[in-house]
Parts: C-alpha cells; structure tokens; sequence
C-alpha cells in the first residue's frame, strides 16, 4: 500500500514539473489574473435554447 501512495506522489510531482516547465495554456494567461465576470462564461445567452 505504501508503495502505490509513494507511485502516486511521483506521478504528480512529475506532471506538476512537467505543467510548470511548459508554460501558461494561452498567452497572457497567469495564476490570478481575475479579468472579472463569472468564470466559465462567455458572454452567450444559455437561455435562448428553451
């Protein structure tokens, strides 16, 4: 059992290294950035389909 806790933490501290060391997903883009408005919106009316 301790083994296969001790194979998930390095996994994900590989893939944690591995996301760091390739950058932001989109130019601009930083931890905190706010940019107001509600996440995950994007201005369309998801009303409009009923």
């Amino acid at each position: 059992m301790a083994g296969f806790a001790l194979l998930l933490v390095v996994v994900f501290v590989a893939a944690f290294a591995l996301g760091r060391g390739a950058g932001p997903v989109s130019p601009g883009l930083t931890p905190g950035s706010g940019g107001g408005g509600a996440p995950g919106m994007s201005g369309h009316d998801m009303g409009a389909g009923r």
